[in-house]
């Protein structure tokens, strides 16, 4: 008996050591280190796409619709296959949710993110106007008797036969969603409950190859509202980001990239008059610059920095430019990268790639046809 014991010990040992090292990923991506941090690969820079404004969960009762998020989904596998990034930014407008005839958006939410996730990369996310909106009921639903048809997809909810609560799902019960959904990818972090909004407000660090060696770069995200908030950054985020920031980085010497998805009125200030001349760079300049409704001293914080070297937002479909703002830092917006959503404009990728040695940012765009085009130098040489 003792012998089978034995036996039966090394057998499960065998199995256990065989399945950890088949678990083990294919690619060198850069996970959590000790201290829950991206870390970068030695000898590699660290790229980054942006996928902004997918605005999946659009029309969903028809066919026009479900054939949009595929089309996105498409974009964002060429980019991520043409790229190979380490990790991935959801720049806000993930989903419609104000088109979504359903309780339960993370449903789309998370065919949203199945590109990054299926293709083992690390990601975060912030979160746009559009994410949490209430759903806004078609005119065309309406039937003579003054009663909308049922013309909702099911939901998955047992409790919810025909799937037509129109409830909406609330920013905390996305980003809970998502986390327990993510196996460890993401790495979206629900903000101090002070904030307000609160969920998307927080910070990660890009730790250097060299454990000896200081961080390389603060990657921050902030919650510019819309849906069912205003659409500000407030000053409490304003304060937040004080605090955190002169903690973290007290001398300004780690480099500070900046995410959120409404531009703030500083982007009308440094906007292109017609065409992209220098020293702005980009490819299309199709609209004007829609702001946030206020500004309670984000910028002026940003100006005060010389470690903050840009800040990228999403929201303009027709917008894909980088402007130095008062020669201390670059003002940039995504490209489009989702089918829905307004504007008929090519869809693609703002990529990111920070070296660590010598330190610099570069950024460019990527297109759904693999082209690339509007590459600039975030950094000083």
């Amino acid at each position: 008996m003792s012998s089978f014991l034995i036996i039966t010990v090394l057998f499960l040992s065998l199995i256990s050591a065989v399945g950890w090292e088949l678990s083990i990923p294919t690619t060198a991506r850069p996970m959590r280190s000790s201290s829950n941090n991206l870390r970068v690969r030695e000898g590699s820079p660290f790229r980054i796409a942006i996928f902004a404004d997918l605005h999946f969960g659009e029309d969903t009762w028809t066919d026009w619709g479900p054939r949009q998020d595929v089309n996105s989904v498409n974009v964002m596998s060429a980019v991520l296959d043409a790229e190979t990034p380490d990790f991935v930014v959801y720049l806000g407008d993930v989903v419609t949710a104000n088109n979504i005839a359903i309780q339960n958006a993370s449903i789309f939410w998370d065919k949203a993110i199945s590109p990054t996730r299926d293709r083992g990369i690390p990601w975060a996310i912030l979160f746009g106007n559009h994410d949490d909106a209430s759903f806004v009921w078609p005119l065309d639903w309406f039937s003579s008797s003054g009663i909308p048809p049922i013309r909702c997809p099911a939901s998955g909810d047992d409790d919810d036969d025909d799937g037509c609560t129109f409830r909406g799902t609330t920013r905390m019960e996305l980003i809970q969603e998502e986390i327990k959904a993510s196996n460890a990818l993401s790495y979206s972090m629900i903000g101090p409950k002070e904030l307000w909004p609160s969920v998307s407000n927080y910070v990660l660090v890009v730790e250097s190859s060299d454990h000896s060696k200081p961080a390389v770069a603060l990657l921050y995200f902030l919650d510019s509202g819309g849906g069912s908030y205003p659409e500000v950054i407030s000053n409490a985020q304003v304060e937040w980001f004080k605090t955190k920031s002169n903690t973290l980085n007290p001398d300004l010497s780690i480099p500070e990239l900046i995410f959120w998805h409404i531009p703030s009125k500083a982007y009308k200030k440094v906007a292109p008059r017609l065409w992209i001349t220098k020293p702005c760079v980009g490819s299309i300049n199709k609209e004007k610059v829609a702001t946030q409704d206020a500004e309670y001293g984000m910028m002026r914080v940003l100006e005060k920095r010389s470690s903050v070297k840009a800040v990228f937002v999403g929201h303009n479909h027709g917008l894909d430019w980088c402007c130095p703002y008062k020669d201390k830092l670059w003002l940039c917006f995504a490209r489009h990268t989702g089918y829905g959503g307004y504007g008929n404009w090519s869809r693609g990728s703002r990529i990111l790639e920070i070296t660590e040695m010598p330190f610099r940012i570069k950024s460019w765009i990527r297109m759904e046809d693999g082209s690339l085009h509007s590459q600039v130098n975030l950094t000083s040489d």
